[in-house]
């Protein structure tokens, strides 16, 4: 195992670095102290090319023009608030509105956002961050660690703690858009997604769920037997014509560290299983990327990357028959979601 650390920018004056950890198979993961950002995950195909699958950028400047949370940790919530603010014993907190009046991943300058300080571990590097209280809005000052690490079956680890010393709120992910047809040749429409998970949320008009579990049985929603991600953009279902044509919502997890989440693409052969502790995953398949500027030389154009968010369910904090996603004082906060890349058996 192996770990390359090389200058990449600077923010508000705090030198921004990048690290690149690479296994004995030719695997390697670049990943950034600014935003915990995953720059680039290069995996082989069916036929040993060595190929980037994520979205990404190559300069810190451009991902300080780029909206769309690439790559990054986001938090303390992964996920929406509806209308920017939550109850705790009795006291109201109002968060950063940042999506309309809504809360979104964490805010105005969320966990995506910041300069993370980092350690370079024997398998990977620790990126750690302190979030003081009332920052966008949220009580408590929260520790937060994430740890990155590989290892030599083309597997990456993401490691989450955190302790906090007030009763706050806390669900992160990883936000990387993945492409498995290697260096962006090709859009994910045609990436065959297997869930184990039989209901997912309803959002209504703003995304924010309603409460209500719906069946994915006979919907474009159905991935328990293995679908295209097309079927979703083509479908006239209301959920999937909400999110602009294809999916922005949390699966309900009927299994966890079971490949409950497969990945994979025909035409490069590559696959990717993602286990979690986490409740759902919340699979978004690039709706709303914006038609201008580019990923290294490629355009950026709607579903050019999905993006699979294990997370705790968004807005939970309003629902009371959701799993809770509340950190009380001095307890632990801990979670880890690993990804294996393969190539599928023919």
């Amino acid at each position: 195992m192996k770990v390359v650390i090389e200058e990449f920018g600077q923010v508000e004056n705090k030198p921004v670095f990048s690290y690149t950890l690479k296994n004995d198979q030719g695997m390697e993961m670049t990943a950034i102290n600014y935003g915990c950002i995953i720059t680039k995950i290069t995996v082989p195909d069916k036929h040993g090319n060595f190929e980037n699958v994520v979205l990404g950028h190559d300069t810190l400047n451009d991902y300080l023009q780029d909206s769309s949370f690439q790559g990054a940790v986001v938090g303390r919530v992964g996920g929406r608030i509806k209308g920017g603010e939550f109850e705790l014993d009795g006291q109201t907190y109002t968060l950063a509105q940042n999506d309309h009046s809504n809360h979104l991943h964490g805010g105005i300058k969320g966990f995506d956002k910041v300069v993370w300080d980092a350690e370079v571990l024997d398998d990977g590097v620790k990126f750690s961050y302190v979030s003081p209280d009332g920052e966008e809005g949220y009580p408590g000052n929260l520790s937060i660690e994430v740890i990155y690490s590989i290892n030599n079956n083309n597997e990456i680890s993401i490691q989450y703690q955190a302790q906090t010393d007030q009763k706050t709120l806390l669900t992160v992910t990883n936000h990387s858009y993945f492409n498995l047809s290697g260096n962006l040749k090709h859009d994910v429409l045609n990436h065959t997604l297997t869930l184990k998970s039989d209901q997912f949320l309803e959002l209504d008009h703003e995304f924010i769920p309603t409460g209500e579990f719906l069946s994915v049985e006979n919907t474009a929603f159905d991935f328990t037997k293995g679908g295209l991600i097309q079927n979703g953009v083509e479908s006239n279902h209301p959920q999937n014509v909400l999110v602009g044509n294809g999916y922005d919502h949390p699966f309900i997890l009927k299994a966890n560290h079971d490949n409950e989440i497969v990945l994979a693409d025909a035409e490069s052969g590559r696959s990717l299983t993602v286990e979690t502790d986490e409740p759902a995953v919340v699979v978004y398949s690039g709706n709303s990327l914006s038609s201008e500027g580019e990923y290294r030389g490629v355009a950026s154009r709607k579903y050019l990357g999905i993006c699979l968010e294990t997370q705790g369910f968004p807005d939970a904090i309003h629902h009371p028959h959701f799993p809770s996603v509340v950190l009380d004082k001095d307890k632990q906060y801990l979670s880890v979601t690993k990804y294996k890349f393969g190539v599928i058996e023919e």
